[in-house]
């Protein structure tokens, strides 16, 4: 009896539905980072300032954090499938805006619905966390991790290609059609997955303040979390005008730094095994410290390719590396809420990468690359004193935080 009720709320994960999965939140995040390499474009189309063109990034970031703060947490108590398929409808219409956005400031309100439409990798993800078998979650995790990470890297590369032959808005038409796409595969192969939470809207939204004050190991993932992706953003919001800059280069080559990205994502990837196996605790360390070491080799190499190829690498690995050890933390928490514990890390995670866009953007203005560089450094060494400050106190904690 026990068997057949487990059978009926988690259907099986197969290899399909996964690789499925994978796929549609690799193409689906892309949506949040196709504008990056186009800032240079999209400020000379607008004339406007950079400063200006960034917040297209920026408020692209906050859209996301907030669709996931008002719309993930519903995935504990409507049918996940059927809100995805609703969602799509939201995506499809924000992409088709932004390519016909003729002023800057629509475009940057067409770039914050479609963030907040393109939240559905984070139904995705606690999913296959909800679907995988406990001894394997940490590994599907990363494997779906993988895509993601692979669709934030290349999306760089798909947009400053398409871009450098067909102009920026060609870039969110095209993606409108693979939406539509992903849709259909959603539609026909998805499982079903039944809500948990039996309570209204207004509960739901009330138990993300209980999680918070209970959970202490999801209020330090968060945190970690965000200041990384801090890092992160300051990064690639900022690398088309280091290249215009000192290298004379376009959106293309800023987009052929996402093939090089993706190396230290595929290598990420390996780490969600290794949350299976290893202290999360020790992997976080040594992933943080990755961080720290790019920002340093970035300091000195603005005016070295082959010197920002090695930092990107060691970025991208540390910094994707870290949130799958976090994730496989916060998923083992509690499973009848995972949706809300997903909401909680991802908001936090992306108001943090909205920050770090900022605050580099402003920064370029009166300090150029030295300033991106110094707000990387900064913020990586805090988030290593942080993590080193929270050191599990009694063995037996370790234990508990690996299972």
């Amino acid at each position: 009896m026990t068997t057949i009720s487990y059978t009926k709320k988690h259907p099986e994960l197969t290899p399909l539905t996964l690789w499925i999965m994978t796929i549609a939140t690799g193409l689906i995040v892309a949506n949040l980072y196709y504008n990056q390499p186009l800032l240079e474009d999209i400020a000379r189309t607008f004339h406007t300032s950079r400063a200006k063109a960034g917040q297209v990034s920026m408020l692209t970031q906050l859209g996301y954090a907030a669709g996931m703060f008002f719309l993930a947490p519903l995935a504990d108590m409507l049918k996940r499938k059927r809100m995805m398929m609703v969602i799509f409808v939201f995506i499809v219409l924000s992409l088709l805006l932004t390519a016909l956005a003729q002023s800057i400031n629509l475009l940057i309100f067409a770039s914050f619905l479609l963030g907040a439409s393109s939240m559905i990798p984070q139904l995705l993800v606690p999913m296959a966390a909800h679907l995988a078998k406990p001894e394997e979650r940490g590994e599907k995790i990363g494997i779906i991790m993988g895509g993601l990470l692979i669709g934030i890297l290349l999306s760089r590369t798909f947009s400053g290609v398409i871009s450098s032959y067909f102009g920026w808005r060609a870039v969110f038409f095209i993606a409108a059609g693979i939406m539509l796409v992903i849709w259909l595969l959603i539609g026909l192969f998805l499982p079903e997955v039944e809500p948990d939470h039996k309570d209204g809207y207004k509960q739901l939204m009330t138990s993300l303040i209980d999680l918070i004050i209970q959970e202490p190991k999801l209020r330090l993932a968060a945190l970690r979390g965000a200041l990384c992706f801090a890092c992160f953003s300051a990064f690639w919001s900022t690398l088309a005008f280091l290249l215009k800059q000192n290298f004379n280069e376009g959106s293309d080559v800023v987009g052929l730094f996402g093939i090089i990205g993706a190396f230290g994502a595929v290598a990420a990837v390996l780490m969600g095994r290794l949350s299976d196996k290893m202290d999360a605790y020790k992997l976080s360390g040594i992933t943080l410290l990755l961080i720290l070491l790019s920002f340093i080799i970035f300091y000195f190499s603005a005016h070295r390719i082959s010197g920002l190829v090695i930092g990107v690498i060691i970025m991208d690995m540390g910094v994707q590396a870290t949130h799958i050890s976090n994730q496989s933390v916060i998923f083992a928490l509690r499973p009848e809420a995972r949706n809300r514990i997903n909401t909680i890390y991802m908001v936090t995670y992306f108001l943090g990468g909205s920050a770090g866009t900022f605050v580099a953007t402003q920064l370029w203005k009166n300090y150029q690359w030295n300033g991106v560089c110094a707000i990387g450094v900064i913020l990586s060494a805090v988030t290593l004193f942080i993590h080193f400050i929270n050191q599990p106190k009694v063995p037996s904690s370790r234990v508990r935080a690996k299972q």
